[in-house]
């Protein structure tokens, strides 16, 4: 009997309050499941540490990763090589830093290019509906049908892979996720009354669709791009682990864990944990956030979201 009351209470609540109440109500909620969020700290935190090592390090840290030291091949970590040097007798740690560059700009340039090619693809799917729908999402179901690192391989191996490609390649082969799930809440929401309202006035096409359908489904497109940068970062890691990344001299993680292999038998452990925890780190550190960007977005999650925990 409270439990009626209650609900009947906050549903009068609800319905009182006007746009800008309800989204104070949804930032405050947001703002209070994402900061309390246990992994939401651990990923803010681990990918601030990463960027600041990749991106500050070279500028404390003066060594030129692409210098040979022929005289310094295969040493072990010491005062004057923090993290040893490779094969050919290069700084591991200016070479981990400049990866580190390399990698997440190709990440998150990938995964943001990525998310702009399926949010205009699946707005344009959903709202249009009928032949043109079923059209686009057949093509969306051949791309799927093909193994996304199996496409890539074959793209990559046609050309020459530059920084710029390389993102390019990536978007190509993974935007489809993205419009998928455009396309299935604009499908939703195109039926709501702020739709058929915004229709009863001669708003256009465009206009419904980027000013109104847009904002309702940036939290699935947020979600879904911080899985994609991951996504990305492990992608890059994998081709050049197979000798079809970026061609060197150009310093990445999976190429530096690909010339390690040779050397394992020597124990130059120094090639092969610095860059492999370095990935590992990465698709951690933004996983985390993804996962409290969703329990921040979901609103199911509120209800079991007690004290700054989620159970």
């Amino acid at each position: 009997m409270v439990h009626s009351e209650t609900s009947a209470l906050d549903g009068e609540m609800l319905e009182s309050e006007g746009p800008e109440d309800r989204d104070t109500r949804s930032g405050s909620r947001f703002r209070r499941i994402f900061w309390h969020h246990p992994l939401a700290w651990l990923g803010i935190m681990g990918l601030v540490v990463l960027t600041g090592f990749s991106f500050l390090g070279p500028i404390l840290y003066h060594a030129n990763p692409y210098t040979l030291h022929l005289t310094a091949i295969l040493q072990p970590p010491s005062a004057q090589y923090p993290l040893g040097t490779n094969n050919l007798g290069r700084n591991m740690l200016a070479r981990l830093m400049l990866g580190g560059q390399t990698s997440l700009e190709v990440g998150f340039a990938a995964a943001i290019s990525a998310m702009a090619i399926g949010i205009v693809y699946g707005l344009v799917a959903g709202y249009a509906g009928g032949w043109i729908d079923a059209l686009m999402m057949r093509l969306v179901d051949l791309l799927r049908s093909i193994p996304g690192l199996f496409l890539l391989i074959f793209l990559d191996s046609l050309v020459t892979p530059s920084p710029d490609l390389l993102i390019l390649l990536i978007a190509f082969t993974s935007w489809h996720g993205v419009s998928r799930l455009v396309r299935a809440e604009v499908l939703s929401l195109k039926r709501r009354l702020f739709v058929e309202a915004s229709l009863a006035v001669g708003a256009s096409a465009g206009h419904i669709a980027f000013k109104h359908l847009l904002p309702n489904i940036l939290g699935t497109v947020i979600v879904a791009t911080t899985f994609m940068v991951a996504d990305a970062v492990l992608v890059i890691a994998s081709l050049s682990f197979l000798g079809m990344g970026l061609p060197p001299p150009i310093p990445n993680w999976g190429a530096m864990l690909a010339d390690s292999m040779a050397y394992l038998p020597q124990h130059a452990w120094w090639l092969v944990y610095p860059p492999g925890l370095a990935v590992l780190w990465t698709i951690l550190s933004i996983s985390f956030i993804g996962d409290a960007f969703r329990a921040a977005l979901d609103t199911r999650m509120d209800s079991s979201f007690r004290g700054g925990k989620v159970s």
